[in-house]
């Protein structure tokens, strides 16, 4: 054999083995994700939905809804990871360049990890999701035979419709936005065009709902870490009000045990038994924060709303700078790339330390748009309970949390919180090319995080001093003005 082919030969084999590794390693990472995903689903799942009788009906059907729950929930939280793995890896190749042990850490691995994001992304939100959810609710039609493959035929037809219904309507939508005949040409070209166009209005869905969701998760979870946390008291005798209290609860206890009240009172024992259940609860508290160590009480809920404060002030401050530079240099943009350049430059001025903070603060900002999801009075009752979410809360839960998941690196590079640019179909959206919405998005992001912000700290502020100088026990005036009918 020439030395040509011989070395033809070995550079084939050596791009075999790559991508028989790569293969492996995305195959050993959405197994362990998937298991983990399988741990949180069986632990809040609803145990009268799985049944352990085989050969039952609905529980292969709950069994097979449960697995592309699984799947769905697994693709969501490899979304999460996927910048903060990318941001990570760029910085070990920086640091170990010539290292054996993770020249398998390279640019085609993190390429296509966000190519089978993306791809998995749209199957299931496009397919797997609604094939769970109508798959639980039929039943087969009139006159088939009962059975699982009834249920399929059904759903099949049912996401057909769906399917026509929704592409329609956006071939409609995208023709009328482009009204020429190249742009309705591409639209015939269903897997190049038309699902990533599908993909960007859904990804645009979602980066619009972190936009609103994050700042008021952000202002929730300095409320949550308030009542998690032993929070310490100006000018507060600990021992005064639990004894205080103690003899409250003595005193209501004795009445309702009585059974009489006092000559000139009617005992209303409805009522005391409230206020009983109250002044226990408010002992309880006490207790809590009487046992506390020291250290708990005057650093701990003081280091955490430090903590809040700094990693919110400073995502304010990279959305600021970055607002600046979205009116000077075109280069802040956010775009897309087709090769995934690792191991050349940090993404960050500041080096290793500044890419993790950037880690940091994109993992702050998704669990903070998860807390303002579940907390927002339209999505509350999503909220997921323990051993009692039906399999259709369960399929609900899966569907937005891979909608947040997947425009989270969308969101985060919008936002400037990072400079890595977006892999593969993720820079495809059209969107992203318009200054105005990425400008507009920045500049409201910034005004409400900090709006959010100065209301919750200054609110918290002002009532921990009215209740530190005894002004709440103070009794509040009344008011009277009079009219031609009544007071009011």
């Amino acid at each position: 054999m020439a030395p040509v082919e011989q070395d033809a030969l070995a550079v084939r084999e050596q791009l075999f083995h790559e991508r028989v590794r790569e293969c492996i390693i995305c195959a050993l990472l959405f197994a362990s994700l998937y298991i983990l995903c399988h741990f949180i689903i069986t632990h809040f799942k609803k145990h009268t939905d799985f049944t352990a009788v085989h050969d039952d009906e609905d529980a292969a059907v709950n069994r097979i809804a449960l697995g592309l729950c699984t799947f769905t929930l697994a693709v969501a939280l490899g979304a999460v990871l996927l910048l903060p793995f990318s941001i990570i890896s760029n910085e070990v190749l920086l640091s170990f360049p010539q290292n054996y042990y993770i020249q398998w850490l390279n640019g085609s691995l993190i390429h296509g990890l966000w190519n089978l994001v993306f791809l998995f992304s749209n199957m299931s939100l496009v397919f797997l999701m609604p094939f769970a959810y109508f798959f639980t609710e039929s039943e087969g039609f009139a006159g088939s035979k009962k059975g699982i493959m009834a249920r399929v035929y059904e759903t099949s037809v049912v996401l057909l419709l769906l399917t026509l219904l929704v592409l329609g309507m956006v071939w409609v939508a995208s023709a009328i936005v482009g009204n020429d005949a190249a742009s309705r040409q591409s639209l015939y070209d269903l897997w190049e065009y038309y699902l990533p166009y599908l993909y960007s209005c859904i990804s645009l869905f979602g980066v619009l709902l972190l936009l609103l969701c994050t700042p008021f998760g952000l202002s929730t979870m300095f409320t949550v870490t308030g009542k998690l946390l032993v929070k310490p008291r100006l000018l507060e005798d600990l021992d005064e009000q639990l004894s205080c209290t103690r003899f409250e609860e003595a005193a209501v206890s004795h009445r309702i045990r009585s059974g009489k009240a006092s000559c000139w009172l009617n005992l209303d024992m409805e009522m005391l038994r409230e206020q009983f259940f109250a002044v226990r609860s408010k002992r309880r508290k006490l207790e809590l924060r009487h046992r506390a160590s020291p250290w708990q009480r005057n650093l701990g809920y003081p280091l955490a709303m430090l903590g809040l404060l700094a990693l919110t002030g400073i995502s304010v401050l990279i959305v600021c700078f970055h607002v600046l530079e979205l009116l000077l240099d075109d280069a802040a943009m956010p775009r897309g790339i087709q090769d995934a350049s690792l191991g050349q430059v940090s993404f960050s001025i500041f080096g290793s330390f500044g890419a993790a903070l950037q880690v940091v603060l994109i993992f702050y900002l998704m669990l903070s748009s998860v807390v303002g999801f579940y907390s927002s009075p339209l999505f509350t009752r999503l909220l997921p309970e323990r051993q009692d979410t039906p399999l259709t809360k369960i399929i609900g839960n899966c569907v937005s949390l891979l909608v947040l998941s997947s425009a989270l690196p969308v969101f985060s590079r919008t936002l400037g919180i990072t400079r890595f640019d977006l892999l593969g179909d993720f820079g495809r959206f059209n969107w992203l090319g318009n200054f105005y919405i990425v400008f507009l998005y920045n500049m409201g992001f910034a005004g409400l995080t900090t709006l959010c912000l100065v209301k919750r700290v200054s609110w918290a502020v002002q009532a921990e001093l009215i209740r530190a100088f005894g002004l709440h026990k103070l009794p509040l005036p009344v008011k009277r003005c009079q009219t031609r009918s009544k007071p009011c």
